[in-house]
């Protein structure tokens, strides 16, 4: 019975080989940032010996887009209505960050890194190469404009509107209307129900015999 269970367990297992590369080698540090030059260090693949600025790096897929390298035609769809045709561009397509390393900027070529401190205490990335310091991108330092939605009723136009006191104590607010309004309401709701409870209860003990009732009503019954 053993020997069926372990025959079992063995087919049941997936194959490592064919399982995604993003599942066996999970980078535990990014050492490819945005800005970086970097050249392709696969062999088998088409753009080996290629080098490049990062221009995206998407760690939830753990992939990178190298300007100029991996290029190839994109289909893009047209709109009849506004009368745009499809056309077809060339542009890059990801590439596995395993593929690629950094590019030493002493000796030009691709190098593995390590981290140290300077005296100061910033934490720089080393060449194994060549020891020199591989300093992160200015482009880091410029963040995309985010997509502001300014109200043109409550912007101020003068120096002055700024200091001016625009809040009322005495002015009656709105949301305390209309709380007092629900429960104005709620308390009409339940003295319905508690009308309406009241009135049956009244019905039920009307309808009920009293005790003068009683014999009344057995001698009838006879």
């Amino acid at each position: 019975m053993s020997g069926r269970v372990k025959l079992m367990e063995t087919l049941m297992r997936p194959n490592r080989s064919k399982l995604k590369r993003t599942l066996l080698h999970k980078p535990s540090r990014w050492n490819i940032v945005r800005g970086d030059t970097v050249q392709v260090i696969q062999k088998n693949h088409p753009e080996y010996g290629k080098q490049g600025t990062v221009a995206q790096v998407m760690r939830d897929r753990m992939r990178v887009v190298v300007e100029g390298v991996n290029i190839a035609p994109r289909r893009l769809k047209g709109d009849p209505e506004r009368g745009v045709k499809g056309q077809t561009i060339m542009k890059e397509r990801s590439i596995h960050y395993s593929n690629v390393n950094l590019v030493d900027p002493v000796t030009g070529f691709p190098t593995k890194v390590t981290y140290s401190f300077l005296e100061d205490g910033t934490k720089v990335r080393i060449s194994k190469r060549s020891g020199a310091i591989i300093p992160k991108p200015d482009i880091l330092t410029q963040r995309n404009p985010r997509n502001l939605v300014s109200s043109k009723d409550s912007d101020t136009i003068e120096d002055g509107e700024v200091w001016e006191a625009t809040y009322d104590a005495d002015r009656p607010s709105k949301w305390a209307a209309m709380r007092e309004e629900l429960l104005k309401t709620l308390e009409e709701k339940q003295g319905a129900t508690n009308n309406a409870a009241t009135s049956s209860y009244t019905e039920m003990v009307v309808s009920i015999p009293t005790h003068d009732e009683v014999p009344t009503l057995i001698g009838m019954s006879h």
